[in-house]
C-alpha cells in the first residue's frame, strides 16, 4: 500500500489516474475531515479522475495513517505541513486542493501559508471557528465511536441519506480512534482562522449548507474577508453536502477546478 513516510509518521494515501497516458494532468488533493478517512471521496472520484490525477489521503490519526495518543499534539502547522509533503512528494507540484468540513481548516491554511503550492482551493461545508462538540467526548467514551457517528449522522446528512447510507458513514467513522478523537477535538477546539483567511490568493470556493448548523450568514461572514473566493450555497438539509449530496458537490467543484486549470 502507498505510504509516505516523514519523520515522526506515514501518511496513507491512494491514486485514482484514468487520464490519457500520454497527458499531464493537474493533481487535486482530497482532505476528509473529523472522524473520516480517503474513502469519504470514493463517490467523488469517478467525475474528477479522467482529466485529473486524483490523491486521497489518510490524514495523521485517521485510516491507514493510524491512531494517535490522546496526548499527542496535533497543531494546524503540523497538519499543513503533511499537506505540503503530499503535494511536493506525491503530487510533484503545485496542486488543487479539496477539504471536506473540518479538512478545510487545513486545506485553507495551506493557502494562506504555503501559496506556492496550490493552484485552487474549495472548502466544502468548512468552520473557520470552534464547531459544536460538547459532550462528544463523554459520549464517545462510554458509547463507542460508531454509536456517537449514528446518532449525530441526521443532522450530518440531512433527510436525503438512506438509512444503508447513514450505516455506511456510521461504519467508516466508527473505526477512528477514542484517543485521536481526544487530540483532533482539542486541537480543533481552539482553531481561529478568520485572520488567516484573508491572506489567501489563489481562486477559491467555498460551499455551504444553509442550516441550523452552519447557516448562509456564517460563510458569507468570512467568504467575503477572501479576495478571490466565490460562495456557492447547495439546498442539501445537513452540513456535509459531500457525502449527502456527492454527485452535485462534486460537479460545482470541478467546473469551479476546470475554469482554473491550466
Amino acid at each position: 500500500m502507498p505510504y509516505l513516510e516523514l519523520q515522526d509518521c506515514k501518511l496513507f494515501y491512494t491514486i485514482d489516474d484514468h487520464t490519457d497516458p500520454w497527458t499531464r494532468p493537474d493533481s487535486v488533493l482530497f482532505v476528509h475531515g473529523f472522524t473520516e478517512n480517503s474513502e469519504a471521496w470514493r463517490q467523488w472520484v469517478p467525475h474528477f479522475s479522467r482529466r485529473y490525477c486524483v490523491i486521497r489521503v489518510d490524514q495523521r490519526g485517521f485510516g491507514k495513517s493510524g491512531a494517535v495518543a490522546k496526548d499527542y499534539q496535533l497543531t494546524t502547522e503540523r497538519y499543513v505541513d503533511d499537506l505540503a509533503q503530499v503535494i511536493k512528494q506525491v503530487a510533484g507540484g503545485r496542486a488543487h486542493v479539496v477539504g471536506g468540513k473540518s479538512g478545510g481548516i487545513s486545506v485553507m491554511t495551506l493557502a494562506a501559508t504555503r501559496p506556492e503550492l496550490v493552484k485552487t482551493i474549495a472548502a466544502v461545508c468548512s468552520p473557520v471557528t470552534p464547531p459544536a462538540a460538547q459532550g462528544w467526548i463523554e459520549e464517545m467514551e462510554r458509547d463507542g465511536m460508531r454509536s456517537w457517528a449514528k446518532r449525530t449522522q441526521r443532522s450530518r446528512m440531512g433527510t436525503k441519506m438512506p438509512e444503508a447510507g447513514i450505516d455506511w458513514w456510521s461504519d467508516m467513522m466508527g473505526q477512528t480512534a477514542v484517543s485521536t478523537a481526544h487530540a483532533y477535538l482539542r486541537w480543533v477546539g481552539a482553531i481561529d482562522i478568520r485572520e488567516d483567511i484573508k491572506r489567501i490568493r489563489c481562486p477559491m470556493l467555498v460551499i455551504g449548507t444553509d442550516t441550523k448548523h452552519r447557516g448562509r450568514e456564517v460563510f458569507e461572514s468570512w467568504q467575503k474577508t477572501i479576495p478571490n473566493a466565490e460562495l456557492v450555497m447547495l439546498a442539501v438539509d445537513g452540513y456535509h453536502a459531500a457525502a449527502t449530496d456527492p454527485d452535485m458537490t462534486a460537479g460545482v467543484t470541478r467546473k469551479f477546478i476546470d475554469k482554473h486549470s491550466a
